[in-house]
């Protein structure tokens, strides 16, 4: 789950976090009466969006008078904002956040990740913060220094000054930029963060370091701890058809492709991508149905799959475990009749109850393609998504 920019800055500020004084706006009018409300000769209107990059994209503003505020905010109300962290159509901005102007003097870099080789918590940050980080990881990255955590210690003061000297904090900054990092650590720790990060963390004139962005990810698995974090969800911002599948507790991603994938188990799931790749197609979804689906939750499935419109083909892949194969064939039935299905569906299963399974959807009188390997699946779904079938 994502949230937003001045979400973001709320946790931080929670704990011990600087980040400039700012104040989220739904409307233009809410936007010049924030800066009116804040106050000074320099406000920043940002588009409230779950990606990065917005700057490029036209999405961040310094005005420098209320009516440069009402001019911005009226230019970025609405827009369809394209970064390289959206789709080609790009995201609708639906909220704005006023903030106070920065004295920036120079731009870092900093993030919390979780490294899966270390299985430990890992700082990274870079003297090189800004729109172009990126850019500086993949061409110089002996400018990006981590450090791994120790869980049962947390980060050291001797870590945060380490990696804050060696990033280019002055001396007389350490300790500030020390509560900065330790504050960005706790919170990305105690609120079961995938990702927590701020850029760009700015050394001020006077040598405050202060969080002029903020960024989080979290882990969708524990949210059910942080009913605070809940709260921030933004149903604008994510996917209409991955919404409606998490009310039936579907694991369901959209993709660009053309052929539908409905398969029990998060590996066989990507396996059953990877093969419809391997013969030359593209996968329309990725959607694990789970080993304790029932057939109505299939149906579920099977019907949010089917509102793609570029959808030009479905492939059901079952190994029969957990999951029935006649469970799987009885929702099959039940959503391709409650769509009047027009598009080739391939099926394979393999497991418990596949002789059942197969005979029920022989029996059905849909046009079904049934195949008794991956490969055979995969190629019959390339061909039919082809008009080849």
């Amino acid at each position: 789950m994502k949230i937003h920019e001045y979400q973001g800055k709320e946790i931080l500020r929670q704990y011990g976090v600087t980040v400039p004084r700012g104040i989220a706006c739904m409307s233009v009018e809410e936007a010049v009466a924030a800066a009116k409300t804040l106050g000074g000769p320099v406000w920043v209107v940002k588009a409230q969006i779950h990606a990065g990059g917005r700057g490029k994209g036209g999405g961040v503003k310094v005005a420098k008078t209320l009516e440069q505020v009402e001019q911005y905010a009226n230019e970025i109300m609405g827009m369809q904002l394209v970064t390289h962290q959206t789709s080609p159509e790009g995201q609708k901005v639906r909220r704005l956040l006023v903030e106070e102007g920065a004295d920036i003097k120079k731009e870092l870099y900093v993030s919390m990740v979780t490294d899966r080789i270390s299985q430990r918590v890992v700082l990274m940050a870079s003297s090189e913060g800004g729109m172009d980080i990126e850019e500086v990881a993949e061409k110089h990255p002996e400018l990006i220094h981590q450090v791994a955590i120790d869980p049962a210690v947390g980060l050291t003061d001797a870590e945060a000054d380490d990696i804050a000297t060696k990033i280019g904090v002055p001396a007389a900054s350490l300790l500030d930029a020390r509560t900065q990092l330790q504050g960005l650590y706790k919170a990305f720790w105690e609120a079961d963060a995938s990702l927590a990060e701020i850029n760009p963390l700015i050394l001020t004139g006077s040598g405050k370091v202060i969080a002029l962005d903020a960024k989080f990810n979290f882990d969708a698995n524990a949210l059910f701890r942080h009913p605070e974090i809940v709260a921030f969800r933004d149903l604008d911002e994510e996917d209409a058809a991955e919404v409606e599948a998490s009310k039936f507790d579907l694991a369901y991603i959209s993709l660009d492709g053309n052929i539908g994938c409905l398969v029990n188990g998060a590996g066989l799931a990507m396996a059953t991508m990877d093969t419809i790749k391997l013969f030359g197609g593209e996968p329309a979804n990725f959607l694990d149905v789970g080993g304790g689906a029932t057939a109505e939750k299939v149906t579920e499935a099977f019907k949010i799959m089917l509102k793609n419109p570029g959808l030009k083909a479905i492939l059901v892949n079952i190994f029969g475990g957990i999951m029935r194969c006649d469970v799987i064939a009885e929702g099959v039935i039940a959503a391709s009749k409650a769509v009047s299905l027009q598009v080739p569906l391939i099926v394979r299963m393999k497991g418990t109850n596949e002789d059942i399974g197969k005979k029920m959807l022989a029996d059905s009188g849909l046009p079904i393609i049934a195949a008794d390997t991956m490969e055979d699946a995969a190629k019959s779904a390339v061909a039919a998504a082809a008009g080849q079938a």
